[in-house]
């Protein structure tokens, strides 16, 4: 039996009572903006996966890299003229050799991609909202167009729904007058919940406005400028106050997160 006429009732009823949620709809130039960040976000996935299989390889070898952090120009000597003579054997050179190109071909891809999200980002309607975005700590070109594609319309949340609309908020089970809050719902853009937990990590340490931040902010309004260095020093006391009561850095990590999603919408709506 066909529904459709009852499903329009229940429907008209809803739309009445406002219980219908909108939704935003984006534009092409939105949607084509999405497909550059997300080729971006799988390319680092790619290189990611390209290093772990040529770090792995060694490691089965028992070639490690001791002197500092892996993945430099340093490193990268290391790789070629020391790890690549103590593999014994023509299959593991091979095999050296195909993860080695493999980790070049992605990371020049993703530095294509970065360059062409920075000119995007330059020269485009998103511009002011990422000049914006960048006036707070950890918030790069890169971070600000990507939160700028991937929320599309940022009126359509508060300070307080933003958090959960990206899954960083606990999750709650609660009967009555009991209430037990568990681990964070994770619903949502997994993408943007990643790098606002990767740039809550940069409020930790003790803010300094040094000439990198002073350069975002000469492209930024005068209020977005206010409004961000209001919002870095408030995080870093959060994070002072978090590790005061010896709270478990990656929690409350994840909590610092989650005021940090409402700091970039209130630059976000911010009014030119």
């Amino acid at each position: 039996m066909k529904t459709d006429a009852k499903d329009a009732v229940h429907l008209a009823r809803l739309l009445r009572l406002d219980e219908v949620t909108a939704v935003a709809i984006p534009s092409a130039d939105q949607e084509a903006a999405r497909d550059l960040v997300r080729a971006r976000e799988d390319c680092r996935g790619d290189l990611m996966r390209a290093r772990h299989r040529l770090s792995k390889l060694l490691l089965r070898h028992g070639i490690v890299y001791y002197d500092g952090d892996a993945w430099t120009g340093k490193h990268d000597a290391w790789l070629r003229h020391e790890a690549l003579p103590q593999l014994s054997g023509r299959p593991t050179r091979l095999a050296f050799d195909s993860d080695y190109d493999t980790v070049l071909v992605t990371k020049a891809r993703r530095d294509r991609l970065d360059d062409a999200i920075g000119e995007m980002a330059a020269s485009s309607e998103f511009t002011p909202l990422v000049r914006r975005l960048g006036c707070l700590r950890g918030v790069s070109t890169l971070t600000g167009f990507a939160l700028a594609v991937e929320i599309g319309d940022w009126h359509r949340f508060t300070g307080n729904t933003i958090g959960s609309f990206v899954g960083l908020v606990p999750s709650e089970h609660s009967s009555g007058t009991s209430r037990v809050q568990g681990s964070i719902t994770k619903t949502g853009n997994t993408h943007v919940r990643r790098l606002l937990v990767e740039a809550a990590w940069h409020h930790r340490s003790r803010y300094r406005v040094g000439k990198t931040m002073r350069d975002r902010w000469d492209l930024a309004p005068a209020a977005a400028r206010a409004r961000g260095d209001e919002g870095n020093r408030r995080l870093h006391q959060r994070w002072v106050r978090f590790i005061e009561r010896s709270k478990k850095p990656t929690i409350a990590n994840v909590a610092i997160a989650r005021e940090l999603a409402g700091w970039c919408w209130s630059l976000a709506v911010l009014e030119e």
